[in-house]
């Protein structure tokens, strides 16, 4: 009886071992795979934007109201390359807050409408 109870007790720790191994591999290959992507991220072409960066520069109030349209110029950019949905001459974070706060990235302005029900009784 107890050489059965041992070789049950080794086969559960081999499969413990098998599992540790497998975690490690998949983060092993994790590791490899984000360090390819870095590094060829790297050689990627840049892009001159001096020309972008001329006239004015939006701020946070810019940002708000980019952020509103966003839906429209999403969908007027699909058919007209002159259209974007962010400013590329912006002043930073105050512009990239106020697109967020415009867009709803928080839940700002959307939130409030998407109540959910408790029971079926109740009416939303």
């Amino acid at each position: 009886m107890h050489l059965f109870q041992e070789r049950n007790i080794g086969l559960k720790q081999n499969k413990m071992k098998m599992k540790t191994l497998a975690k490690n591999k998949t983060l092993i290959i994790s590791i490899i795979a984000i360090a390819t992507l870095t590094l060829l991220s790297g050689c990627a072409k840049k892009e001159v934007v001096d020309a972008c960066l001329t006239g004015h520069t939006y701020g946070f109030w810019g940002g708000l109201l980019h952020g509103i349209i966003a839906p429209i110029d999403f969908i007027i950019s699909l058919f007209r390359e002159d259209v974007t949905m962010y400013a590329q001459n912006n002043n930073g974070a105050w512009y990239a807050l106020g697109f967020l706060i415009g867009s709803g990235g928080w839940g700002f302005f959307g939130g409030a409408g998407a109540k959910r029900c408790k029971s079926s009784k109740e009416t939303c």
